[in-house]
């Protein structure tokens, strides 16, 4: 093909192919149109793509191969048990290159993730995208630009099968990579054993514990769908965060880019907003129409302020928003608050200003009126005061300085550094009142860290002794809840599990799995 380039082969000595019996080479893939999706586990905007590729896939079965060349951004995202993991947790179904030193990203010349690259039958780059592509348009343009190639003779779908794919492994047991565990507040009605809620992002459901960690009820159908009803019919996909007050659960249904809300007298679910469709940015002051539903991106936790109609909290990862939503008597949600434009980075000062990176994990400090927030793409901790007068409110940060400045380092939190975090609770100290400071769970270092916010000290939590019969290390911990000032629950995601930490006693065990 005249004036385009030869894309650089794939099959190279010392990268690793994932969700493939055996590597595929260009030559291999002559025939065929070829997508590759250079992406990174961590990056939201990644996870927004996956499931256009999935409609291309199912559209184009034969004729399109997808591929993603995994081109990692935090250190944590070189391990490839860890790359492995992520592709089980997103249902990836094509192969993925794991290119830890980016060689393919840099004989392809990307610049952003995502990127996709379009390789032509016969080897030539064809085409390439950055950022999220339209799904309707992408696949409208796939569609003519395979039908140009079958005119000509160059594709003959006859000929062509879909490659094979390794099989997912089966997650039977009680979690499957849980996101947050908070605690209700009221036991429900329907469940009146239960004292914890546990977002079970890989069975599509939220899952209710009693105190000794025993499954006491399963809400939602565990199929991958957005659908309100009782407790048994109606379903979610993917839910990250939630959090309770003393009427209702609700949840950050991430997948389906909605807020849902869990009655706690009888399990019914409904969906307060989101439609299924990935939302843009919200401005400051938006209105959204009588009937319509706000839209939402990617969800990732959710916090609320009790009052006759709540004002939750929401940690919009995918525009880098915090919104406040306040719960109307019909059901509808109104936008009250909004902080940040939309930009994605580490900028602090006033609410309309202030720019935030894929903010993952809430946690309200009622006492001192701050709402602290870990900001994930800028492994940071972060705040925002709570001021009566919304023009006075600030975003601060006590922990990050970039978007590329993470690692594992204690000491004063002006130095300390973490690696994209994604949950934090407050911890009480054994006086009433009185505040212990903030445990982060810091995902990509694998551990929980102590911040004590006034002496601005930061240091890694000890979890002690283990006492199972197994013993493993945490694995992307995404959750934290401290119950008092010596029990600590953890969502340790990739082991598929709640871990129990006695502080005072200096031992840890499985509380449930």
């Amino acid at each position: 093909m005249i004036g385009l380039s030869r894309a650089p082969e794939i099959d190279r000595p010392g990268l690793m192919w994932l969700n493939s019996p055996s590597p595929l080479s260009l030559q291999s893939l002559r025939g065929r149109l070829v997508i590759l999706d250079f992406w990174t586990f961590c990056c939201i905007n990644c996870m927004h793509v996956l499931p256009t590729l999935h409609q291309v896939e199912e559209a184009f079965p034969g004729l399109v191969q997808v591929i993603g060349v995994h081109s990692p951004k935090f250190s944590a995202e070189h391990d490839s048990a860890n790359v492995r993991a992520a592709i089980d947790r997103y249902q990836i179904r094509h192969p993925v290159i794991h290119d830890p030193d980016m060689q393919l990203w840099q004989e392809y010349a990307v610049r952003a993730w995502p990127t996709l690259v379009l390789v032509s039958p016969d080897g030539y780059v064809i085409g390439q995208v950055s950022g999220e592509p339209d799904p309707e348009r992408l696949i409208q343009g796939l569609g003519a630009i395979l039908h140009g190639f079958v005119e000509r003779g160059e594709i003959i779908p006859a000929d062509l099968l879909p490659f094979p794919v390794e099989d997912a492994p089966m997650l039977d047991g009680a979690l499957a990579f849980p996101g947050k565990i908070k605690p209700l507040p009221v036991p429900p009605a329907f469940a009146n054993r239960a004292r914890w809620a546990v977002a079970d992002a890989g069975h599509h459901q939220i899952v209710l514990l009693d105190q000794d960690g025993a499954v006491c009820a399963r809400l939602g159908s565990g199929q991958a769908a957005l659908q309100d009803g009782t407790m048994g019919e109606a379903c979610f996909r993917s839910p990250q965060g939630l959090v309770a007050d003393s009427h209702a659960l609700y949840v950050a249904d991430t997948g389906n880019h909605a807020l849902r809300r869990i009655d706690l007298a009888d399990g019914t679910i409904s969906t307060l907003a989101g439609n299924g469709r990935r939302g843009g940015v919200i401005r400051a002051g938006e209105q959204v129409a009588v009937g319509d539903r706000l839209e939402l991106a990617s969800p990732w936790d959710v916090e609320v302020v009790a009052s006759a109609g709540p004002l939750v909290y929401v940690a919009n990862a995918g525009t880098h928003q915090l919104l406040g939503l306040q719960v109307q008597p019909d059901g509808g949600v109104q936008v009250v608050a909004v902080v940040g434009t939309g930009g994605e980075n580490i900028v602090d000062g006033p609410v309309e200003t202030a720019l935030l990176a894929q903010p993952s994990g809430l946690v309200l400090d009622r006492q001192r009126g701050i709402l602290w927030f870990a900001d994930s793409e800028t492994s940071a901790l972060r705040g925002l005061t709570l001021e009566a007068d919304a023009d006075r409110q600030q975003v601060f940060t006590m922990i990050g300085r970039g978007l590329f400045e993470f690692g594992h380092r204690d000491g004063e939190t002006r130095q300390a550094q973490l690696q994209h975090p994604l949950g934090l609770c407050l911890l009480p100290d054994e006086q009433p009142d009185q505040l212990a400071g903030l445990l982060v769970a810091d995902s990509y270092n694998a551990v929980l860290r102590h911040v004590l916010p006034h002496q601005q000290q930061v240091s890694t939590l000890d979890l002690g002794q283990c006492l199972d019969p197994l013993c493993r290390p945490l694995g992307e911990p995404a959750g934290v809840w401290a119950e008092n000032a010596h029990r600590v629950l953890i969502s340790d995601t990739n082991n598929h599990r709640i871990v129990s930490v006695d502080l005072a006693a200096g031992v840890y065990r499985v509380f449930c799995q």
